[in-house]
């Protein structure tokens, strides 16, 4: 399999729960303003939706989008325990948060990165997602991992776009339940394996 990335992108939910699984894959970086991969190749011909993740699979199909490609490697490793059994209602459970993860939190913290929007209005959006924040406080205090008793898809996930807020004049000193969660799950082995394959630390 291949993961198409950019570096600290949403694609590196995938690459974490990858490492996790223990499945073997290549990397391949990927250019968002030029729309080519490392190889050269013409990226909108890989996924014309234009953005990572994209995880090709051996047989050359592609699959889209960061929280289908964690449950598609959550499923391709049951072993790995990255997500509940298909078909139980605790996997409804951590399907609940990562669609929660998507649509609130990537989709919220994720606007901030235009550099059209005007400083009025990313302030607009930052006090819009405060309330997310206090919900995910309540979430995280006492827990070490968001979802089960274990490390999930889910973290992936959610660590990915927390990530974020370091960007865009969001400081988690004011959550710190969240700040918390967020550095121990950062010493992770898989996790630290993914940012540095990434260039993310050293």
């Amino acid at each position: 399999m291949k993961l198409y990335y950019f570096p600290g992108a949403c694609s590196l939910a995938p690459h974490i729960a990858l490492r996790e699984s223990g499945l073997s894959f290549e990397l391949e970086q990927m250019d968002p303003k030029t729309k080519k991969t490392k190889s050269g190749a013409d990226f909108l011909k890989i996924n014309p939706k234009g953005y990572v993740p994209v995880l090709q699979l051996d047989d050359g199909q592609i699959l889209t989008e960061a929280a289908v490609i964690v449950q598609f490697i959550a499923d391709k490793k049951p072993e790995a325990k990255l997500l509940p059994p298909a078909g139980s209602f605790e996997r409804y459970r951590a399907l609940e948060w990562l669609n929660y993860v998507a649509t609130e939190l990537h989709k919220g913290i994720g606007a901030l990165f235009n550099p059209s929007l005007t400083d009025p209005w990313k302030q607009i959006l930052r006090d819009g997602l405060a309330p997310k924040f206090d919900f995910l406080t309540k979430r995280l205090e006492g827990k070490t991992f968001a979802f089960g008793d274990g490390f999930s898809g889910v973290d992936c996930y959610l660590f990915t776009v927390l990530g974020w807020t370091q960007y865009v004049g969001i400081d988690l000193a004011k959550w710190p339940v969240i700040k918390s969660y967020a550095d121990q799950i950062a010493q992770r082995p898989s996790v630290q394996a993914a940012l540095k394959a990434e260039g993310l630390v050293k």
